[in-house]
């Protein structure tokens, strides 16, 4: 779900970078406004549609292709990020940081709703996972590889904000092609926006291009799980990974019509943020239960308490200045539960020196787990609702398909593990 609607959300936005290219400033010119559809979903995006069934077109055609063009591709888009944190420092003021309102207008629940929203800005740096069987030494290169990429994209993501927000007052950045539109307000600098918007058509593509090869990846591991149908793990012989790309792209180019950009942050950023949230819990149950020596059970208990007392910490701030009582009283619960439970688990034993693991267990998991649910709780209600319908098909399909299948498919490995094992020792 989330790899889907980002992609369409990235295919969008192409539509606004490439119309300011061409020195179009209206949001919707590129767009066809049906009055007859609800409102959210009435601007059709055919421009987005086309990209995204293009880069399907590639992808089927050949994955080692595919990642050639995307390695040209990011060279230029390395470019266009020099350049605008570059010159959006040199045609900047530090006056328009706090100017008006202040550093923070909206103050510090105006800076957490903002964060819970771009969250799925960090979608796709656990795509790099799903290469692993094209990397020598993936216990070693992979973690550095993902820790690698956050810190760089973390790094430029803050500078290229910094650039924008030095340009320009943030109320008169535009939402639509923000870059293009900040360089195009600028006396002299107007031929820049379409350069601007040329390379950010550039990055998009780029950015778009390794999305969809993931997501076509994961497909294809939950297929060969039999989580969905086997035929979604189907593999071109020739090209790859081939036809495994139509079907998300399909369902990409589908969204991407309809929706417009706030309703796709709002679905991808409640979905990341659960999905972050069940990893770092996996990730504890992992190291003390399966690992370690400590019971299954109080590992539960300790998840269980601190998933409870983030959810209270967090619903104490949304009430404004009535129960600041409650945050101090459930930050301190989950401070001290994690502290109890560090000195009372026993984790397992560290893998051989060229095993990576994460360090300082149990506190970065249980930092992720706190502000996981914090940062949910900033978003919306229309967000959990949209949710809810969405998590109730996947479980319904879990329930009547994905059960059934998995078991028969553990079945069928084992008898086919005893036939070999028979054959093996009449030919031995």
């Amino acid at each position: 779900m989330e790899y889907v609607l980002s992609n369409a959300a990235v295919a969008r936005s192409f539509t606004d970078y490439l119309a300011s290219t061409c020195g179009v400033t209206e949001p919707n010119a590129w767009r066809v406004e049906v009055e007859a559809i609800a409102k959210g979903y009435n601007a059709l995006d055919f421009p987005a549609v086309a990209l995204i069934l293009l880069l399907t077109a590639c992808l089927c055609y050949s994955t080692k292709e595919s990642s050639t063009l995307n390695m040209v591709l990011t060279a230029f888009h390395l470019l266009f990020f020099a350049f605008i944190i570059v010159a959006g420092f040199w045609n900047g003021s530090a006056r328009n940081m706090v100017t008006p309102g202040g550093l923070a207008p909206y103050g510090v629940r105006g800076v957490l709703d903002g964060a819970a929203v771009v969250y799925f800005s960090y979608i796709g740096y656990d795509s790099a996972s799903t290469m692993a069987e094209e990397i020598r030494d993936p216990a070693r290169a992979l973690p550095v590889g993902i820790a690698g990429s956050v810190l760089i994209v973390s790094a430029l993501y803050c500078l290229m904000s910094v650039a924008l927000c030095v340009m320009l007052p943030y109320t008169e950045i535009t939402e639509s092609a923000p870059f293009s539109s900040a360089f195009r307000d600028k006396a002299g600098w107007r031929w820049a926006s379409n350069v601007v918007g040329a390379g950010a058509s550039i990055g998009i593509v780029a950015s778009l291009l390794v999305a969809m090869l993931g997501q076509a990846r994961y497909l294809c591991v939950i297929a060969r799980a039999r989580l969905v149908p086997a035929w979604l793990a189907k593999v071109h012989p020739s090209t790859d990974l081939g036809s495994v790309h139509t079907y998300p792209g399909l369902c990409t180019a589908s969204i991407a019509l309809f929706t417009e950009l706030q309703i796709v942050f709002e679905m991808i950023s409640i979905g990341t943020l659960l999905a972050f949230y069940l990893v770092a819990n996996a990730l504890i149950y992992h190291r003390y239960a399966k690992v370690g020596a400590t019971r299954p059970l109080h590992v539960l208990l300790f998840l269980l308490l601190l998933t409870l007392s983030s959810v209270g910490f967090s619903l104490s701030r949304r009430i404004d200045g009535k129960w600041r009582w409650g945050m101090a009283l459930f930050g301190a619960m989950s401070v001290a539960v994690v502290a109890i439970f560090h000195c009372t688990a026993q984790q397992g034993a560290a893998g051989p020196p060229s095993e990576w693991t994460v360090p300082l267990m149990p506190w970065p998991a249980a930092a992720s787990v706190f502000l996981n649910v914090f940062l949910m709780t900033t978003l919306k209600m229309r967000s959990f609702q949209r949710f809810g319908i969405w998590s109730l098909v996947i479980t319904i399909f879990y329930v009547c398909y994905g059960v059934h299948s998995t078991y028969t498919a553990e079945e069928n490995e084992i008898v086919n593990a005893m036939i070999h094992d028979a054959n093996a020792d009449i030919l031995s």
